[in-house]
């Protein structure tokens, strides 16, 4: 049944326009819903919001179900001009940037003029060339890209975006088999998947995310007292490192860190007694929340 629908999906729809304008406007709505949802943010249902992935699924749906290159281009070019907008028009009520938060469409706008030739190149494909290939291989370059910053996250903050992982993984494997016929192609498309996820893989394992900041100051808003008589350190070493500096520019002692994981821990600052204060830290990819405890 799973294969059924690929199948459908890639080259079985009677895409009409009727049919082409709800889909944008299901899409667009979808994903101002998860963009405005606080418990999605940081998840694979948002990633949607700010990503390309599910979008270039969009595009090649599109381009495969479609009658000819104009055909494509045009409603690869309309999909994306009522889709987009409508992203950030349903959000305004609710943003406190109001229509200013137009400003975050300007990159989404140029990329919806691109969607024109891409439509209309992208038709070729259908031709089941092995130049059709060399059309195909930026779009899995770009996925594979994606697919890198998603295993990163996710290996930083599991199971955080791991959905979205396991869609650029899929995919980046799906599109060969499904957008051309010639078995040749389809092989040479999937060893090209394969070597761009070894390599995106191998570069995600390698580089894997590291988080500096301060996590205190002394007589801060956190409410933290110490010096360099004191030591600091979190409780689960697996979320990485915390020490205390004296920071020149302003006059006084903090606690810095390097996370390497995302999730909760104790950050605990201990006097020369054996003294503790201990501290709840929230650790994101790009913040921290701290929490005096005890």
């Amino acid at each position: 049944m799973i294969i059924r629908l690929i199948r459908k999906l890639f080259g079985g729809i009677n895409l009409s326009w009727k049919r082409l304008i709800f889909f944008a406007i299901f899409a667009g709505i979808y994903t101002s819903v998860m963009a405005l949802i606080p418990s999605a943010g940081d998840t694979s249902f948002a990633d949607i919001t700010i990503s390309f992935e599910v979008w270039i699924l969009f595009g090649v749906v599109i381009i495969m179900n479609s009658s000819s290159p104009m055909d494509s281009a045009l409603k690869c070019f309309v999909f994306f001009l009522i889709s987009q907008p409508l992203v950030y028009l349903i959000q305004v009520p609710f943003s406190d940037l109001g229509w200013g938060l137009f400003a975050y469409y300007r990159i989404w706008f140029i990329w919806t003029l691109l969607t024109f030739p891409m439509g209309f190149a992208g038709y070729y494909m259908k031709k089941n060339k092995w130049w059709g290939l060399l059309i195909l291989t930026p779009v899995l370059l770009l996925l594979a890209v994606h697919y890198a910053g998603f295993l990163g996250k996710t290996l930083y903050y599991p199971p955080h975006h791991l959905l979205s992982t396991i869609f650029c993984f899929v995919t980046l494997l799906l599109y060969p088999i499904e957008i051309f016929e010639n078995r040749k192609i389809q092989i040479t498309g999937i060893v090209i998947s394969s070597v761009l996820i070894a390599a995106a893989s191998v570069y995600s394992f390698t580089n894997k995310i590291t988080y500096k900041t301060t996590l205190v100051v002394n007589g801060g808003s956190a409410g933290a007292v110490f010096d360099d008589s004191y030591r600091a350190y979190l409780e689960d070493d697996r979320f990485g490192s915390a020490r205390i500096e004296y920071n020149d520019a302003v006059e006084d002692y903090m606690v810095n860190a390097e996370l390497v994981r995302g999730g909760k821990t104790n950050l605990i600052l201990e006097d020369s007694l054996g003294n503790r204060t201990v501290y709840e830290v929230t650790i994101g990819y790009d913040f921290v929340e701290i929490k005096q405890t005890e």
